[in-house]
């Protein structure tokens, strides 16, 4: 009789696993990604995935109650948050774009500008055969543009006045830019601006430091912030420069 009650016993408790087992997986449930390791993904990715909201787990210490109430372990709570993934930091930015002093050969004299647009470079010409060559953020296809100027301005966190026909070409984009910004790292001029001539074209540097490197912008040259106050300190009003 003992027995037999044991093996009911046992059978009943099989099937009850049984059934919580496949309760547990009629759902499916969502991944849940941690914040922290998001952010690496993320970055790999483009497009409204980087504004999609994600599942955030709050760790809490396992709490155990007493033996008489079955064990219970408390479970992770999910709380939804709003996540944006950040760029990858500047230092990641390819050595050959950092500023270094390199051999360079050219005709023109100490203290011109000469910018290399084909391979991503500006070079401050030091005598000895020698430049200061920085990478560069330079015009995407249609924007491109060579020629020869001076320094006409120079100004310490420039204001943004996008000109018309910009505002009109992004707003077809769906994008909205304002019709005016006042200097601050949000500011797509950066730091520093040097402008040339009397183009709106400019050497300036950036809110976006990972676009170095790349052809990306309206025409204007962009460095990176510290590139850009670097090279801002070394050169004058009048300073030649030439985009080839």
């Amino acid at each position: 009789m003992i027995r037999k009650t044991l093996l009911l016993a046992s059978a009943f408790a099989l099937f009850a696993v049984s059934v919580q087992a496949d309760e547990r997986y009629k759902v499916i449930r969502p991944v849940i990604i941690e914040s922290g390791i998001a952010g690496e993904w993320m970055t790999q990715l483009s497009g409204p995935v980087r504004a999609r909201v994600l599942r955030k787990v709050e760790r809490r210490q396992v709490q155990y109650r007493t033996v008489r109430r079955a064990g219970l372990f408390s479970r992770p709570v999910v709380q939804q948050v709003t996540y944006r993934a950040e760029k990858p930091p500047i230092e990641q930015m390819e050595p050959q774009f950092l500023p270094q002093v390199v051999e360079y050969e050219t005709k023109y004299r100490p203290g011109t500008i000469v910018i290399d647009t084909n391979n991503r470079f500006l070079y401050l010409v030091l005598a000895d055969g020698k430049a200061r060559r920085y990478g560069v953020g330079v015009g995407k296809p249609g924007f491109e543009w060579a020629g020869e100027h001076r320094i006409t301005r120079k100004a310490e966190w420039p204001e943004w006045n996008p000109p018309q026909e910009m505002i009109t070409r992004e707003a077809a984009k769906g994008h909205i830019l304002p019709a005016h910004m006042e200097g601050s790292e949000a500011n797509p001029l950066g730091a520093r601006a040097m402008y040339l001539g009397s183009t709106l074209y400019r050497i300036h540097g950036t809110n976006a430091p990972w676009t170095i490197g790349y052809a990306v912008s309206s025409g204007c040259i962009r460095l990176r912030n510290q590139d850009v106050v670097d090279l801002y300190e070394r050169v004058k009003v009048g300073t030649r420069v030439i985009v080839i």
